[in-house]
Protein backbone atom coordinates (compact mmCIF):
# COMPACT_ATOMS: atom_id res chain seq x y z
CA UNK A 1 0.00 0.00 0.00
CA UNK A 2 2.65 2.11 0.86
CA UNK A 3 4.81 1.72 -2.86
CA UNK A 4 0.88 2.69 -4.05
CA UNK A 5 0.90 6.19 -2.29
CA UNK A 6 4.81 6.96 -3.39
CA UNK A 7 3.79 6.19 -7.08
CA UNK A 8 1.04 7.85 -6.98
CA UNK A 9 2.90 11.01 -4.93
CA UNK A 10 5.66 10.60 -7.81
CA UNK A 11 3.01 10.48 -10.72
CA UNK A 12 1.07 13.95 -9.12
CA UNK A 13 4.16 15.93 -8.87
CA UNK A 14 5.10 15.32 -12.39
CA UNK A 15 1.62 16.35 -13.80
CA UNK A 16 1.77 19.37 -11.82
CA UNK A 17 5.51 20.40 -12.87
CA UNK A 18 4.08 19.48 -16.67
CA UNK A 19 0.85 21.70 -16.31
CA UNK A 20 3.08 24.31 -14.75
CA UNK A 21 5.50 24.37 -18.32
CA UNK A 22 2.91 23.71 -20.67
CA UNK A 23 0.80 26.98 -18.84
CA UNK A 24 4.17 29.06 -19.11
CA UNK A 25 4.11 28.07 -22.60
CA UNK A 26 0.98 28.90 -23.50
CA UNK A 27 1.16 31.89 -21.83
CA UNK A 28 4.37 32.84 -23.50
CA UNK A 29 2.98 32.35 -26.83
CA UNK A 30 0.02 34.47 -26.15
CA UNK A 31 2.33 36.73 -25.45
CA UNK A 32 4.63 36.84 -28.35
CA UNK A 33 1.29 36.67 -30.82
CA UNK A 34 -0.24 40.26 -29.61
CA UNK A 35 3.30 41.95 -29.44
CA UNK A 36 3.51 41.00 -33.24
CA UNK A 37 -0.04 41.62 -34.01
CA UNK A 38 0.37 45.02 -32.13
CA UNK A 39 3.62 45.62 -34.62
CA UNK A 40 1.98 44.65 -37.70
CA UNK A 41 -0.92 47.40 -37.18
CA UNK A 42 -0.89 50.60 -39.44
CA UNK A 43 -1.76 53.79 -38.85
CA UNK A 44 -4.90 55.60 -38.73
CA UNK A 45 -3.78 58.09 -41.50
CA UNK A 46 -1.98 55.23 -43.12
CA UNK A 47 -5.44 52.88 -43.45
CA UNK A 48 -7.52 56.61 -44.33
CA UNK A 49 -4.73 56.87 -47.18
CA UNK A 50 -4.67 53.34 -48.38
CA UNK A 51 -8.75 53.45 -48.17
CA UNK A 52 -8.87 56.42 -50.50
CA UNK A 53 -9.54 55.00 -53.97
CA UNK A 54 -7.40 57.79 -56.16
CA UNK A 55 -4.56 56.39 -53.73
CA UNK A 56 -5.04 53.01 -54.40
CA UNK A 57 -5.05 53.38 -57.63
CA UNK A 58 -2.45 55.87 -58.80
CA UNK A 59 -0.08 55.82 -55.79
CA UNK A 60 0.13 52.12 -53.76
CA UNK A 61 1.74 50.62 -56.69
CA UNK A 62 4.65 52.92 -55.94
CA UNK A 63 4.52 53.95 -52.49
CA UNK A 64 2.89 51.12 -50.60
CA UNK A 65 -0.61 49.61 -49.49
CA UNK A 66 0.08 51.89 -46.44
CA UNK A 67 2.50 54.51 -47.90
CA UNK A 68 5.65 52.61 -46.57
CA UNK A 69 7.21 52.53 -49.22
CA UNK A 70 8.26 50.34 -51.89
CA UNK A 71 11.88 48.74 -52.81
CA UNK A 72 12.63 49.65 -56.04
CA UNK A 73 9.81 52.28 -56.03
CA UNK A 74 8.75 55.18 -54.47
CA UNK A 75 9.86 56.54 -50.86
CA UNK A 76 7.77 55.88 -47.49
CA UNK A 77 5.56 59.31 -47.40
CA UNK A 78 5.36 58.85 -43.53
CA UNK A 79 8.79 60.05 -43.08
CA UNK A 80 10.82 62.91 -41.74
CA UNK A 81 11.55 64.48 -45.57
CA UNK A 82 7.41 64.12 -46.78
CA UNK A 83 6.52 65.94 -43.06
CA UNK A 84 8.88 68.72 -43.93
CA UNK A 85 7.71 69.03 -47.51
CA UNK A 86 5.05 72.00 -46.94
CA UNK A 87 1.29 71.40 -48.57
CA UNK A 88 2.65 73.35 -51.70
CA UNK A 89 5.12 70.94 -52.07
CA UNK A 90 3.46 68.30 -52.14
CA UNK A 91 1.14 69.01 -54.48
CA UNK A 92 3.40 70.04 -57.05
CA UNK A 93 5.32 67.18 -56.71
CA UNK A 94 1.71 65.38 -57.38
CA UNK A 95 1.11 67.62 -60.44
CA UNK A 96 4.39 68.09 -62.00
CA UNK A 97 6.35 65.13 -60.79
CA UNK A 98 9.43 64.30 -59.39
CA UNK A 99 12.71 62.60 -60.32
CA UNK A 100 10.83 59.06 -61.25
CA UNK A 101 7.75 60.01 -59.93
CA UNK A 102 5.30 60.57 -63.04
CA UNK A 103 3.20 63.71 -63.37
CA UNK A 104 -0.67 63.36 -62.52
CA UNK A 105 -1.67 66.58 -64.07
CA UNK A 106 -4.73 65.89 -66.25
CA UNK A 107 -5.14 62.50 -64.66
CA UNK A 108 -6.35 63.86 -61.31
CA UNK A 109 -8.35 66.54 -60.54
CA UNK A 110 -7.51 69.53 -57.80
CA UNK A 111 -9.79 68.09 -55.33
CA UNK A 112 -7.99 64.58 -55.41
CA UNK A 113 -4.52 66.14 -55.62
CA UNK A 114 -5.80 68.26 -52.06
CA UNK A 115 -7.46 65.05 -50.57
CA UNK A 116 -3.81 63.41 -51.36
CA UNK A 117 -2.09 66.31 -49.87
CA UNK A 118 -4.23 66.28 -46.80
CA UNK A 119 -3.93 62.45 -45.74
CA UNK A 120 -0.16 62.67 -46.41
CA UNK A 121 0.54 65.28 -43.77
CA UNK A 122 -2.39 63.56 -41.89
CA UNK A 123 0.30 60.09 -41.58
CA UNK A 124 2.25 59.32 -38.41
CA UNK A 125 5.79 60.62 -38.81
CA UNK A 126 8.11 57.72 -37.38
Amino acid sequence: MRDGRIFLHGLTQNCEVFLKASLAIASLSTLLVVISLAGSQTSPSANALAANPVYEKNCAKCHGKTAEGRRFGGPSLANAKAAAATADDLRNIITYGKGHMPRFAGKLNADEIDALVKQIQALDKK
